[in-house]
């Protein structure tokens, strides 16, 4: 057995993770692509 799996740092289910990050990562570039069409709206 491994050594490792008996001292686990987090024991928080990945699957939450992964799915937060990739909302952070959409939300992020969401918001980029939001203000550079803000942007290119004003400066006409």
């Amino acid at each position: 057995m491994n050594e490792f799996e008996h001292d686990v740092q987090s024991k928080r289910n990945d699957f939450i993770d992964s799915i937060v990050g990739f909302a952070v990562a959409i939300g992020f570039f969401s918001s980029i692509f939001i203000i550079a069409t803000v942007v290119d709206f004003i400066a006409g």
